[in-house]
């Protein structure tokens, strides 16, 4: 679930484990084909939904690929009988077209959808299909509030340019990019999730392990508490606890599920 190098803290990804994975079991639970041989995880992470599509599918080979070296460490703890890859998304092809390509949050990451999607139906064979799952929040609070955060005056020139704006398409920008890659039943659907998150300033912990990673790569320090410093005390005014000392996340994501 990497790009750019290593940015990414498997520690901080998994503090809120539950929600964070169960788009990707929803969209496991989806997957167009019946029985795979083969499977290719893109942008396993921490392999913790790796071993949920190794439980559905017990006969299929299963290669997990990411480019994140401390992602992949966690990932290897498993000792499933998994093939773990780093490697670039768009560098990199498995040896043999897989019968099912998985990808969870993760092709959000790499911009010019066309070329990647061109790129990720290379990987599928002849009979096979796809599920991907992708965040649709980049207009959200969350999001929002970091953007205007890092174009303050104090942050624009060093980050102001770093975080996606929207980085994903409207649902019918793929069903054509799907049909005119030669894949037929094409399911496209979106659900929004209310996380309810526990502890204090939870949203900002959550996009501490993936939004604000861009941010992470460029100030470290000092600098970086007092710009997690500012954009907190935003967050905190859009997403305040409820009565019960609970926040409400809500979070947006679709969902393409195509077979050839």
């Amino acid at each position: 679930m990497a790009r750019d190098g290593d940015r990414w803290n498997a520690d901080q990804y998994l503090k809120f484990s539950g929600p964070r994975f169960r788009p990707g079991l929803d969209l496991l639970a989806q997957a167009p084909v019946a029985d795979p041989a083969s499977i290719v995880d893109l942008g396993c992470g921490t392999g913790d939904l790796t071993l949920a599509i190794q439980a559905r599918f017990l006969k299929a080979r299963i290669t997990g690929m990411d480019n994140s070296p401390d992602m992949l460490a966690k990932a290897r703890k498993h000792g499933a009988d998994i093939d773990w890859v780093e490697a670039d998304l768009m560098r990199w092809t498995p040896k043999t077209p897989a019968d099912l390509v998985y990808s969870n949050a993760v092709l959000q990451w790499v911009p010019d959808h066309p070329t990647v999607l061109r790129h990720v139906a290379g990987m599928v064979s002849a009979t096979g299909g796809l599920a991907i799952q992708m965040p649709r929040n980049f207009n959200a609070p969350s999001h929002v509030l970091a953007r205007e955060t890092a174009a303050g005056p104090r942050w624009k020139d060093r980050i102001g340019s770093a975080l996606l704006r929207d980085p994903v398409a409207d649902p019918d920008v793929y069903y054509r990019l799907l049909g005119d890659l030669g894949f037929s039943h094409i399911d496209i659907w979106e659900t929004e999730y209310l996380h309810v998150l526990e502890g204090d300033d939870p949203v900002l912990e959550w996009v501490k392990g993936t939004a604000l990673t861009p941010v992470f790569a460029l100030i470290d320090g000092q600098e970086r508490a007092d710009f997690v410093a500012e954009y907190g005390a935003a967050l905190r005014i859009a997403y305040p606890k409820q009565p019960d000392g609970r926040t409400l996340f809500p979070f947006r994501r679709i969902f393409l599920t195509a077979r050839r």
